[in-house]
């Protein structure tokens, strides 16, 4: 930006550069107010509000963030080496702010931060995949795929529900799945649907170390419950308990619903993995694995897998052959299961 003098006569000529300065410098910043809004909302109480207070919250903290980035701007026009210069830079200031363009352009970025705030929410409400495949239309038509499922449910949940009431119980289903989606992230999976206090994850069966992810992921997230455990059992008296059971294969994939529609998957393996889960109550197994992911998954360092045997489930013509995981030996930190992440 270049100041030119002519006796009293005053002018600033923008260039090319300039131009890209100052857009730069926005856009880094609110850049930054909308990672930190994000940030806030995700690890404080917000996250538990309702979905339009927090699309407020956001918008409010983009419109104080630019009023603090005008007195910061301000404020830095007073450290000009040149005094001389010092009165036009903040003649230009006032001016830009005293532009009949400013509060319509500033109206129109918390505009913009609200709709995006909106779409973060609808994201998290249906899921990334789930929504990019409901928009291109990808199981309009079903289509056929090859996935792996873990399917988690609370030990004794009728017990817990009935000696801390419903209202708190609710509340200990969101503490605990708060903590699977973290989990969930880090072994790259994809919730596909919560069931009361069970929840049902899923991976792409032919993707390279799937077949490990679904492993680490319920042990990593019963690790970090037993990390928790000072707060489980301060807020509601003891410390919620996982089974699981992992089963995958063909299914087929489709949009259903009218009104409300969601990505669902049919096939028989749904209902034999909620059969195999079933067992690890009469069993005392805390993880089963069917035969068909067992073959697949070949050897692996991490676990110890012992053959319980073929079973005939409850509903199944044919018998199933049933594994037992048992906890890897060692202690690790969360996430370094994955030996890639």
């Amino acid at each position: 930006m270049r100041h030119s003098f002519a006796y009293d006569n005053e002018s600033w000529n923008f260039t090319t550069g300039d131009v890209i300065s100052i857009v730069t410098y926005l856009g880094t910043i609110l850049g930054c107010l909308h990672w930190l809004s994000n940030l806030i909302a995700n690890i404080s109480a917000i996250r538990r509000m309702n979905y339009l207070a927090i699309v407020a919250f956001k918008g409010m903290f983009l419109l104080l963030g630019a009023f603090f980035l005008i007195k910061v701007t301000i404020w830095i026009n007073t450290w000009t080496p040149a005094p001389q210069l010092d009165r036009h830079y903040n003649e230009l200031t006032q001016s830009l702010l005293a532009s009949a363009s400013t509060p319509i352009m500033l109206a129109y970025l918390v505009w913009v931060r609200l709709c995006l705030a909106f779409f973060e929410q609808v994201v998290l409400l249906v899921g990334s995949r789930n929504l990019i495949n409901m928009g291109v239309g990808n199981y309009h038509r079903p289509r056929q795929e090859e996935r792996v499922f873990l399917f988690i449910d609370m030990v004794g949940s009728t017990a817990h529900a009935e000696a801390i009431g419903d209202f708190q119980f609710s509340r200990l289903v969101q503490d605990c799945f708060d903590l699977l989606s973290g989990c969930v992230t880090r072994q790259k999976g994809e919730i596909y649907r919560y069931i009361g206090d069970a929840a049902m994850i899923s991976w792409e069966l032919n993707r390279d170390r799937n077949l490990e992810h679904s492993l680490d992921l319920y042990y990593e997230f019963v690790q970090i419950i037993g990390w928790h455990k000072n707060y489980f059992e301060e807020n509601y008296g003891f410390v919620p308990r996982f089974k699981g059971a992992v089963h995958g294969g063909r299914v087929m994939t489709a949009v259903v619903g009218v009104n409300k529609q969601e990505i669902s998957y049919f096939s028989d393996v749904i209902n034999t993995l909620a059969r195999l889960q079933d067992q690890c109550g009469p069993l005392k197994q805390d993880l089963l694995l069917s035969g068909q992911i067992r073959h697949r998954l070949g050897d692996t360092a991490n676990y110890n897998i012992e053959s319980i045997g073929p079973m005939r489930l409850k509903g199944k013509q044919h018998e199933v052959e049933v594994f037992a995981v048992n906890a890897p030996s060692a202690e690790v930190a969360p996430g370094s299961f994955d030996r890639g992440f």
